[in-house]
């Protein structure tokens, strides 16, 4: 059977309680999420996330990531030093191997997919 999901009010969809970003080297960050769909073989997962302000590392060196941003504004800075700013609308792919820094500006929130391997 097909499964056809809808995601609406991601906006204001409840993400969960915040616990602190264990990668975060600047500001106290704390991130909370939740997942709306996964693939019955756990290799997709598709989800909402946020984040307080401040700095943390992201691997994506086993998984590719998907990101379209609710609100809030990031600054991500990729391992060759290219920075490109996102807002609300925006949206960015994170491929597979990819490794940077997240900057958080403004707290947030923003519609996630990722796939493993």
């Amino acid at each position: 059977m097909i499964d056809l999901s809808a995601f609406q009010g991601l906006s204001a969809l409840p993400v969960g309680a915040f616990a602190p970003k264990p990668t975060s080297f600047e500001g106290k960050q704390t991130e909370a999420a939740v997942t709306l769909w996964s693939s019955s073989d756990g290799r997709i997962e598709i989800g909402v996330w946020e984040c307080t302000a401040g700095r943390f590392t992201a691997d994506r060196s086993k998984s590719s990531e998907f990101c379209h941003f609710i609100s809030g504004l990031i600054e991500m800075i990729h391992a060759d030093g290219t920075k490109v700013r996102l807002g609300p609308g925006d949206a960015i792919n994170l491929p597979l191997g990819w490794i940077g820094e997240w900057h958080v500006i403004e707290k947030v929130r923003k519609l996630y997919v990722i796939t493993q391997g």
